[in-house]
């Protein structure tokens, strides 16, 4: 039986420092084993994200709104594979896994996998506020949603293209990770990997409390 063809997405904004990396380890993990596209969703990047991206051969997709769930939204919206994978432009997610992780979904008929940092994650590649939050948020939403995730705020996940109608995605803010984790793991046969997490390559867009603290006011709209 063939093997799905997979279709990489990657939101960008100002990651000209490691879009290139993300991109070279994607196409030498992959190679010739299954057909895949790389999809660059750029929120309007003021260096050479855009630039070096289409350099490197990847389809890149103008996303002006700003907002982590919408560029992911977009992103899902121009897929053509069969398998959508995800990553982050910073170097931080091992996108050599990618082809691990689709054969896996294929061959244990699994629907949704989402991938878990804490399991291996390098010294320094997260500081303690932010594993903390992290904890937090993972803990919440065990709770709240009885889903059984360790880590909620993965951005690294692959899926079948086909279950997205399913999903009932709201948010265009980062909270759309945690919503994609509690609506797959409800909706459809879902598992959670351990992988490798290292230091990011670039400067960090995150704002902990910020973010964080959205993150948290969301799972209790959503639950109650």
């Amino acid at each position: 039986m063939p093997k799905g063809k997979i279709s990489v997405i990657i939101p960008t904004m100002n990651e000209e420092k490691g879009i290139g990396l993300v991109i070279d380890e994607v196409k030498s993990a992959i190679g010739t084993s299954r057909p895949y596209e790389i999809l660059v969703v750029d929120t309007d990047s003021k260096d050479r994200t855009r630039e070096v991206s289409g350099t490197k051969g990847a389809i890149v997709v103008d996303e002006p709104r700003r907002g982590y769930g919408r560029a992911y939204k977009t992103g899902f919206e121009k897929a053509s594979g069969d398998i959508i994978a995800t990553l982050d432009a910073d170097m931080t997610y091992p996108a050599a896994q990618i082809p691990v992780l689709a054969d896996k979904l294929e061959a244990e008929g699994l629907d949704f996998i989402t991938t878990n940092r804490f399991a291996m994650m390098d010294k320094g590649a997260m500081g303690a506020k932010h594993r903390f939050g992290n904890w937090v948020l993972s803990v919440t939403t065990r709770l709240l949603f009885r889903v059984k995730v360790k880590d909620s705020q993965s951005g690294m996940w692959v899926f079948r293209k086909t279950i997205l109608p399913k999903l009932d995605l709201v948010s265009d803010t980062m909270s759309m990770s945690e919503e994609m984790k509690i609506e797959a793991f409800r909706k459809s046969k879902a598992a959670e990997v351990p992988i490798s997490y290292k230091a990011r390559v670039g400067d960090p867009k995150l704002s902990s409390w910020k973010d964080g603290l959205g993150n948290l006011k969301y799972l209790l709209r959503k639950r109650f």
